[in-house]
């Protein structure tokens, strides 16, 4: 299975096998499983550590599409929440988030901005939301 993209600007294409995986940045992990047809299966984990030794959590899931190399989630069961997810070199990715954490159903301070690092390639295991 191939993404391809219809503008000629952006003549990156992102594989199934490249998109396919876990990504890490510190505490925040993303799943990613393409789905076919320029869709993909997203699944955010994201964790803010507070000052006084707890954490703040968030969670998300949802299919964006994928264009060349950026796909776009968008959700608005929150808020308008949109997670820019830009397919780099060297098996990482940069996510851009829009919307304020709330918007997105995170925990205070919980963002997905960041750029991750491949940590396991292949079909992902999708975790069940936290309660």
């Amino acid at each position: 299975m191939v993404f391809s993209t219809a503008h000629a600007q952006n003549p990156k294409i992102v594989t199934a096998k490249q998109a396919n995986g876990v990504y890490s940045s510190y505490d925040n992990e993303i799943r990613i499983l393409a789905l076919g047809k320029n869709k993909l299966k997203i699944q955010f984990d994201g964790v803010y550590h507070t000052i006084s030794k707890s954490v703040n959590t968030g969670y998300l899931s949802g299919e964006a599409i994928i264009d060349g190399n950026v796909a776009v989630l968008e959700l608005t069961e929150w808020g308008p929440c949109k997670l820019n997810i830009i397919f780099l070199r060297n098996n990482r990715i940069k996510v851009i988030q829009e919307g304020d954490s709330p918007d997105c159903g995170f925990g205070h301070n919980v963002r997905a901005d960041g750029t991750y690092r491949k940590i396991r390639g292949g079909k992902p295991k999708f975790e069940e939301p936290p309660e």
